[in-house]
């Protein structure tokens, strides 16, 4: 039997362990990637399993993926480091590089493929939802300590996703309950927003997630749907030939576009390569069956490149003296493990 290639749907699965029917659904033509959260997480060991199941379950290819950024969001705790937010590193430079390796060590080590991280945002003091997931208010600061994040996860063997395109730091709403609308024009987020992306997209960045924001004065789409956003800026000026994942389309921010099957089209045709349906298996199914099932050699390329290269398995990784000192290191000084 002919082994599928990666379909463009990213979905997720309801608890610790597989239901048939989600085996049937991982090995769908339009699957392509499963993402973990906190309810499919116990333990490494459980993990593992529940990733060796996943991969069982799809005759061909398939992506793990999960936010492990640190902070507010950390999805797999119990038996992982607990990492700071981004905004920690500010204090901590030295810190930031070791920070990507640890968290992509750990990750690597369960069968995770990569994390989405790291956040790209400006912080510009009114974004709740941001706020100390980004690495600084400061462009150039976020700018470097990013650019150490990623090449710490790099050096792990794990690609890099950028978030949120093309910046989701000034705007106060969040995206998961509603439609942001950021009022700057191009230059002003020119000038700010887009320097770390421009930055790591010089450096060879492998994916990069749009926000659920509309910035009216640029485009009246949001820019995980806009042609403008994904192919004219970030494709053709900012030259990214990378993976265009789009942000949760069960995100409120995305409820302006259509029904689920519509803003999955209209998310695939302004330039997205994987498409995310998340806490919605209704929709995941609706979304799996309504698109056309496409060979698409450059989206296969795109997402082997997300592919993660472990090195050592968890009980390896923790005898390390490298883990065990970053480890250490990040704990003593983390606030999150107050």
């Amino acid at each position: 039997m002919t082994k599928q290639p990666f379909g463009p749907i990213m979905l997720d699965v309801a608890g610790l362990t597989l239901t048939e029917h989600e085996r049937d659904i991982i090995n769908h033509p339009n699957t392509g990637a499963v993402i973990l959260f906190s309810r499919n997480y116990e333990s490494p060991a459980q993990v593992t399993k529940l990733i060796s199941s996943i991969r069982a379950a799809r005759n061909g290819d398939i992506l793990i993926a999960v936010d492990q950024e640190g902070g507010r969001v950390q999805r797999f705790r119990n038996g992982f480091t607990r990492l700071p937010p981004a905004a920690y590193y500010a204090n901590q430079p030295d810190m930031a590089e070791a920070a990507g390796w640890l968290m992509a060590m750990e990750l690597l080590a369960v069968g995770v493929d990569f994390s989405f991280a790291p956040v790209l945002d400006i912080d510009c003091g009114v974004s709740e939802i941001i706020g100390n997931r980004s690495f600084s208010t400061d462009a150039e600061l976020a700018t470097h300590l990013s650019s150490l994040f990623r090449k710490g996860m790099n050096e792990a063997g794990m690609a890099a996703t950028g978030k949120h395109f093309p910046g989701h730091g000034a705007v106060a709403l969040d995206s998961h309950l509603t439609l942001p609308i950021d009022e700057r024009d191009l230059a002003s987020i020119r000038a700010k927003d887009l320097q770390p992306f421009a930055q790591l997209i010089n450096e060879g960045l492998e994916a990069i997630m749009p926000a659920h924001v509309v910035y009216p004065q640029v485009d009246p789409n949001p820019a995980g749907f806009s042609t403008f956003w994904l192919q004219q800026i970030l494709r053709n000026e900012l030259g990214f030939n990378g993976t265009i994942f789009s942000d949760d389309l069960s995100m409120e921010g995305a409820a302006s576009v259509g029904d689920f099957p519509e803003r999955a089209r209209q998310a695939q045709q302004a330039g997205c390569d994987m498409i995310l349906v998340c806490n919605n298996p209704a929709a995941a199914e609706q979304v799996l069956n309504a698109l056309p099932v496409t060979q698409d050699p450059l989206r296969q390329q795109r997402l082997q490149a997300m592919q993660g290269k472990p090195e050592l398995n968890r009980e390896e990784l923790m005898n390390t003296p490298q883990w065990q000192h970053i480890a250490t290191l990040l704990t003593k000084g983390n606030p999150y493990n107050a």
